[in-house]
């Protein structure tokens, strides 16, 4: 019995989400909390990340450019350019540095949602993103 219980826990670890954390998102975080940010809430961004919104006349979210499959490249919806995975399983570097996930958020959250996300929303989207 006790072998099966351990069993079931092991796969039960193994099916669970793996979150990542870095440095920078873990100073980030703390940030957003002192910006008045309360508890990181994965679920919402994940509700978020396909909300849309007009935005000068075309319907966006964040899974127009980003996709919903976070092991693959997206596409910017205008440019085309080819957006790196943003998952850190796939791609190491992502959620590594402030300044670079401060300027992302900034223009993501301008593009997809024609403004600037709040310090909860970019809690919520930060945690979301390091469980993917």
């Amino acid at each position: 019995m006790k072998n099966m219980t351990a069993m079931f826990l092991a796969l039960g670890l193994l099916a669970a989400p793996v979150a990542f954390a870095t440095p920078a998102s873990d100073s980030l975080l703390a940030q957003y909390k002192s910006e008045g940010a309360g508890k990181a809430d994965a679920a919402k961004a994940k509700s978020d990340w396909t909300r849309e919104v007009m935005v000068e006349g075309e319907k966006m979210s964040c899974a127009t450019c980003h996709g919903t499959d976070f092991s693959k490249p997206g596409k910017h919806h205008k440019t085309g350019k080819v957006i790196e995975p943003m998952s850190m399983k796939v791609n190491a570097e992502r959620y590594t540095d402030v300044k670079k996930i401060e300027k992302w958020f900034k223009r993501n959250c301008k593009d997809a949602w024609g403004r600037e996300c709040t310090a909860q929303e970019k809690a919520d989207f930060l945690t979301f993103l390091l469980a993917q």
